[in-house]
């Protein structure tokens, strides 16, 4: 393939014997805005999806797993995790549309899979803002019973509705200083795990690796009394972790939904991606590790999915502060945790509405879900989305920590299926470049451990995928089971109908259309950098200073 056919100044033609034009060129009239900027793309991407996976649900994956398994699981998921995004990071950086990653799926393997994927992924995300004002509900119960769960729901649902019909610049700005803050604060309680541990605390009692030594640790035994052995309950311990670690993970590829409306995307885009590293080694591993020092694997304060009673600690740090004697700060904590909370139902709630508007413009959803504002606000797909947070009201009848099991094996599920189609999609587009003479050297971004690291993505993550839901055959339960598997019918079920409706075919990889659309995208990244030569010249030290920092 010549340098001129990649540059996009060659006629572009789709192929109508693979592609609709509509899956491959995005709208010009009518169409998302790109108003995030540089530094709200980085903080977004490194603190924008922190929610109730790490800072909750590692309650029931440090009882289950212990310690030591709680720390191995977060590093092995965290390993998969950083491989998905390094490959769609190289995918996003050289053709950043605006139909999110199910737009890849789409272009480089088939357009049954790109609906299947958009699909479910728009599931996964009408049930996720559900999730997290389900946990912020869980929040306020640490301080009050008396009021009911169901009024906070109404309240944090109306609060992030309202945050995202305000638009991009106003959520990119606020995602912007409340992922500072979640970044600050999650800094703050590793800083204070450590310290607690070390013997900062009103009781002077240098804790060390106490709690990794019998009864609680290293390692946790699950359902030992189920299955009578040991060992065999020492596994399953560190396998239940690895889902607590994938729902913690899953939403970090936030990063490619927002390309559609990031300004020099090509540029923002790895940097966000490289950004993901420090997450995931700094934030993640630092902070169970911290929890493994601080609390008991045997305490009977931590709210563990689908068993725990109303009013139990929303977070191990909580529990870690309360068994030192340090008074006052765990309500400081408790408040941090409802803004991880929150922060991670408004990054839900407009990844949904991305992704359904993402569905309108390749025709895979009613037209009406593609129209936008004057400001580039996706409205109606935006109210459409919203009414799914009505889900919360179900903790009405359930117990909250049932509701947020459900969520927790929902959510896993879904994101399981998301992480191995952007692996294979990405599979794809490796093979599409080597099939017509394309040297990986010539793309905007090189992730690291490619392409082998998407085969190990796809294998893993397949492999935690049908194992996942072991535990609801001991004893059998029909709720946990169905919401552990339910997302995989339901994907092929998308696949197929989409296939056989349409009659759609595998892309070969010499026919992989490589082109349609990058044109455009490169002519806008002319422009944006003319723009800031432009702008170089007016701005003052302090305001290149704080660009920087």
């Amino acid at each position: 393939m010549t340098s001129s056919r990649l540059s996009g100044s060659a006629t572009e033609h789709v192929d109508e014997k693979f592609y609709h034009a509509e899956d491959l060129r995005d709208p010009h009239d009518g169409t998302l805005h790109r108003g995030l900027k540089a530094r709200q793309m980085s903080m977004i991407a490194l603190g924008g999806t922190i929610g109730t996976g790490l800072i909750m649900s590692s309650g029931t994956a440090l009882v289950r797993g212990g310690p030591l398994g709680l720390c191995l699981g977060f590093l092995f998921v965290g390993l998969i995790c950083f491989l998905t995004l390094a490959a769609l990071g190289e995918m996003t950086a050289y053709l950043p549309h605006k139909r999110g990653f199910a737009g890849y799926a789409t272009r480089f393997v088939d357009p049954a899979l790109g609906f299947a994927l958009g699909w479910i992924y728009l599931i996964k995300y009408l049930i996720a803002p559900a999730s997290n004002i389900n946990a912020a509900g869980i929040v306020m119960q640490y301080w009050t019973l008396s009021v009911p769960i169901e009024v906070w729901a109404a309240l944090y649902i109306a609060l992030v509705v309202i945050m995202n019909l305000l638009g991009i610049q106003f959520f990119g700005e606020l995602e912007f200083w409340m992922s500072g803050l979640k970044v600050v604060s999650l800094m703050g309680l590793i800083l204070l795990g450590i310290i607690v541990d070390l013997g900062g605390n009103p009781r002077h009692d240098r804790i060390g690796f106490r709690y990794w030594r019998q009864p609680n640790g290293p390692m946790g035994s699950y359902l030992v009394h189920q299955v009578h052995n040991e060992q065999f309950a020492v596994f399953l311990g560190f396998w239940s972790t690895l889902t607590t670690a994938l729902f913690a993970y899953i939403g970090s590829e936030l990063v490619a939904v927002t390309a559609g409306e990031a300004q020099n995307p090509r540029k923002t885009i790895p940097r966000a991606i490289k950004s993901t590293f420090v997450r995931i080694f700094v934030f993640y591993i630092g902070c169970v590790f911290a929890i493994s020092l601080i609390v008991p694997s045997t305490s009977t304060q931590l709210l563990v999915a689908n068993s725990s009673h109303a009013g139990a600690a929303a977070s191990p740090f909580v529990v870690g502060v309360t068994l030192v004697g340090i008074k006052g700060l765990n309500h400081v904590i408790n408040a941090m945790i409802l803004l991880f909370t929150i922060s991670a139902a408004n990054s839900d709630l407009y990844i949904a509405s991305r992704t359904l508007y993402g569905l309108a413009i390749e025709r895979k959803a009613p037209q009406i879900f593609a129209k936008v504002n004057k400001r580039g606000l996706p409205w109606v797909s935006l109210l459409v989305v919203s009414l799914f947070t009505c889900l919360t009201f179900l903790n009405a009848s359930t117990s909250s920590a049932t509701v947020f099991a459900y969520g927790v094996n929902l959510l896993s599920a879904f994101g399981a299926i998301t992480w191995m189609t952007i692996a294979y999609s990405h599979i794809r587009f490796m093979q599409a470049l080597k099939a017509q003479g394309v040297s990986r050297d010539s793309l905007p971004y090189k992730g690291p451990g490619q392409p082998l690291g998407s085969w190990f993505v796809l294998i893993s993550t397949g492999i935690i995928l049908l194992f996942k839901g072991f535990d609801t055959f001991l004893p059998f339960t029909p709720g946990l089971f169905i919401t552990s598997y339910l997302p995989v019918p339901l994907f092929f079920i998308f696949w197929l109908g989409y296939k056989l409706r349409y009659r759609t075919r595998v892309i070969p990889s010499s026919k992989v259309d490589l082109i349609t659309g990058k044109r455009e995208i490169d002519e806008e990244e002319e422009q944006f950098i003319l723009r800031e030569k432009a702008r170089e010249g007016k701005i003052s030290r302090w305001q290149r200073l704080a660009d920087v920092l």
